[in-house]
């Protein structure tokens, strides 16, 4: 399949790039990981001032007119920085959802840099499965009552709103009846017990006791959640894999550099054929990540189909198996240093890490593709 970008989206991506080179090397990274907030809040609003929180969506929606192409290329150039700015919990993901729910006044304030979003899907016992929803939500006089666990809500802490997935109907693992909504941060009867996850990011466990919503909550339709939750998923799925792309990209480039400089025995490390060889693997899978990255961006812009989730679930699991594979390669050849928190191919290696898990991991987009491969030839 062919793929050559515009030269809207080649602007888009150098100015990305850009960014990154002159503005976000690894020092001013690490000071703001360890910040209370753990982002930049001038980052995000020069994001906004470039266009980049409204590049995903359509005119009609007050964005730019772009898509999950756009999105990916900005996630691949903000995976090359490693930067810690929440745009894919907030822009890719809840704007993604606001976008399919017609929610148009919410989104206007995400494009504007006004609006951090958190989505809790996930929960203790369901593993990936974004059926398995226990959390509970009853009618209450015009409104609803929530109550439930939701685990490992990222961007949760700095969330204006969360859009929480919740059982009104059916049971445990049925896919109907689950409907998504929009919780103000500070709600009666919301805790949040927030942490650091091992790359840096910002997540916590949402406890939902009682949360009292009106019926403008509600995302969508009623007991329909689920359909507007996969497809999300899936195309962050997709730019998560560009992302992952851009992070191999700098481990595979800060490996190159310093087998070059490193001597041993009198001479560098890069005259060694073997290494050679394992730097040209790593390449290779660098390459072949973007390749499949782009494939789903592409197959989500062509509209929510099994094709755009057969895509997004290839993508998912070849990065993620390797994308570890190009971390510890790298690890390796930087020796024991590497494992050091002041060298960057440390941090580089945590996020790759973390991104396998994300959305599934490697053995549940395996036979989640399998599973999408066999129903489509039954229907054939």
């Amino acid at each position: 399949m062919p793929f050559a970008l515009t030269d809207e989206q080649k602007l888009l991506q150098e100015s990305v790039d850009r960014f990154v080179e002159r503005d976000y090397d690894f020092e001013t990274r690490t000071k703001l990981a360890e910040s209370e907030a753990g982002w930049g809040a001038s980052n995000w609003a020069t994001f906004a001032e470039l266009g980049w929180l409204g590049v995903p969506f359509s005119e009609e929606q007050g964005g730019y007119g772009g898509g999950p192409v756009e999105a990916g290329l900005i996630m691949e150039g903000l995976g090359k920085g490693l930067a810690v700015e929440p745009y894919l919990w907030t822009v890719v993901l809840g704007g993604g959802l606001l976008a399919r729910a017609g929610r148009t006044d919410l989104l206007e304030k995400v494009i504007g840099g006004g609006l951090q979003l958190a989505t809790g899907f996930a929960e203790p016992k369901a593993r990936y499965a974004l059926n398995d929803v226990s959390t509970k939500s009853e009618k209450s006089g015009d409104g609803w009552t929530l109550s439930g666990h939701k685990a490992v809500v990222f961007n949760a802490p700095s969330a204006d709103q969360l859009i929480i997935a919740a059982r009104t109907s059916g049971g445990q693992t049925d896919r109907d009846g689950i409907t998504l909504f929009l919780v103000p941060a500070g709600a009666d009867g919301l805790d949040l017990r927030s942490y650091v996850t091992m790359d840096d990011s910002r997540a916590a466990e949402v406890t939902l006791s009682g949360v009292a919503v009106d019926a403008g909550s509600v995302l969508g339709d009623v007991g329909n959640g689920l359909a507007l939750l996969e497809p999300a998923i899936d195309g962050a799925a997709a730019t998560l894999c560009c992302e992952a792309a851009g992070v191999m990209q700098t481990l595979v480039s800060q490996t190159q550099e310093y087998i070059k400089t490193r001597k041993q025995f009198g001479v560098p490390l890069s005259a060694f054929q073997v290494l050679q060889h394992r730097m040209a693997e790593m390449f290779i899978h660098k390459e072949q990540t973007q390749s499949m990255a782009y494939m789903a961006v592409v197959r989500a812009a062509a509209g929510d189909s099994v094709e755009a989730a057969k895509a997004a679930s290839g993508a998912k699991a070849y990065a993620g198996e390797k994308g570890r594979l190009v971390g510890q390669e790298a690890i390796q050849m930087h020796g024991g240093m590497g494992m050091t928190h002041e060298m960057p191919v440390s941090s580089f290696f945590k996020r790759i890490t973390m991104i396998d898990t994300l959305f599934g991991d490697v053995d549940h987009h395996l036979d989640r593709f399998a599973d999408l491969s066999a129903a489509g030839r039954q229907a054939a």
